[in-house]
């Protein structure tokens, strides 16, 4: 049975004053893939090191189903953990590896067989059981760490960046096996990455950590559509970020150069200074029209230069007052694409707008 997690105000403090956790409080559900996501030094693996108990909190509580383990050692906390590095044994085989955890339990040589078997089955690697690690692939190597750590039947599974390793074509399909096999037993799984990406691609829910705090927990729908940050806004994908204040009738924002945005009718009213974001996608891009554009809905510039992703193009933007946007097309073949050069309209809908807390 997976468990559900709760960190409640945890901080950790390292000699000298180092804070890399700040007063973090989240509620990790039962059974749920859980992203801790973030750039390196904001806190994600020290969080994920105290819930498996490998650091001790400075202050705040961990509580596992209710019960508090903030002091409980770690092999009397039932996680499993996997590793970025895989941390495999190098003298040991396949089966031996995978074993590890039930021989440190005293399981009978029986029952760790069939147990090893079925482990193996569930990240197909049967038949490989007597490799040694230096025999397999990074993507197998992987599964053998995965097996390992739920051979134990864990309530939690704890991942540290363990696809990172891994080349784009078999991350993604590790991404895939790694969520089927986490709904297929009902584990608990905490995720650690820096991987936007992946994090949106595999994740329930996503805690966005920056500087040692929490800057936004949601699903990746909510994280992506609705950021309610200028850093979440600006990590997760690319963005155009607008800053401004409110014209007198509190219904659009004056971003300078000429520039007049349009608030979406939830946001209309008011006075101050205001943060926007406008993603590339939202915005449609044609040939230039010379007639005049919608009052805060849509611009004339020049594309300054462009990126083929594939399915899309992205377009840098320079609008005719001066601000730089990106836009995303999708690639509907070479008779639609613009070059450097190319005047084009910009258009949105002001409901696309996302109002930020500075």
């Amino acid at each position: 049975m997976s468990a559900s997690i709760e960190i409640a105000g945890v901080s950790k403090v390292y000699d000298g004053g180092v804070r890399a956790v700040d007063a973090v409080a989240m509620d990790i559900r039962q059974g749920e893939f859980f992203s801790l996501l973030g750039p390196s030094g904001c806190g994600k693996t020290t969080t994920l090191r105290m819930i498996a108990g490998f650091e001790t909190p400075s202050s705040g509580a961990i509580r596992v189903d209710g019960a508090d383990i903030t002091h409980v050692p770690a092999h009397k906390r039932d996680m499993g953990m996997v590793f970025q590095n895989y941390a495999l044994f190098p003298h040991r085989t396949v089966a031996e590896n995978v074993a590890f955890g039930l021989r440190m339990r005293g399981l009978d040589k029986a029952t760790i067989a069939a147990k090893v078997k079925a482990a193996l089955a569930m990240v197909e690697l049967s038949g490989l059981e007597d490799r040694r690690p230096a025999q397999l692939s990074g993507g197998q190597q992987q599964r053998v760490a995965l097996a390992r750590a739920i051979v134990i039947a864990p309530r939690v599974l704890l991942c540290d960046e363990p696809l990172g390793a891994l080349d784009k074509k078999l991350r993604q399909q590790m991404q895939f096996e790694l969520k089927q096999l986490q709904k297929k037993l009902g584990l608990t799984l905490v995720f650690v990455t820096h991987d936007q990406e992946e994090a949106l691609a595999m994740s329930d829910r996503i805690a966005v950590m920056n500087g040692g705090r929490v800057e936004q927990v949601g699903t990746p729908t909510d994280i992506y559509n609705q950021p309610t940050t200028r850093f979440v806004a600006d990590f997760i994908g690319d963005t155009n970020i607008f800053r401004g204040e409110r014209t007198a009738a509190g219904q659009s924002l004056d971003v300078g150069k000429g520039l007049i945005l349009a608030l979406p009718p939830t946001e209309a009213q008011g006075t101050g200074v205001l943060s926007v974001a406008l993603r590339p996608e939202k915005i449609r891009l044609n040939p230039r029209v010379d007639a005049a554009t919608t009052a805060g809905s849509s611009a004339h510039g020049t594309v300054e230069n462009t990126n083929f992703l594939g399915g899309a193009v992205l377009y840098r933007i320079t609008l005719e007052g001066g601000h730089r946007v990106l836009v995303q097309q999708p690639n509907a073949g070479t008779s639609r694409l613009f070059v450097p050069g190319n005047g084009v309209t910009l258009e949105w809908t002001p409901a696309d707008l996302v109002v930020l807390k500075d």
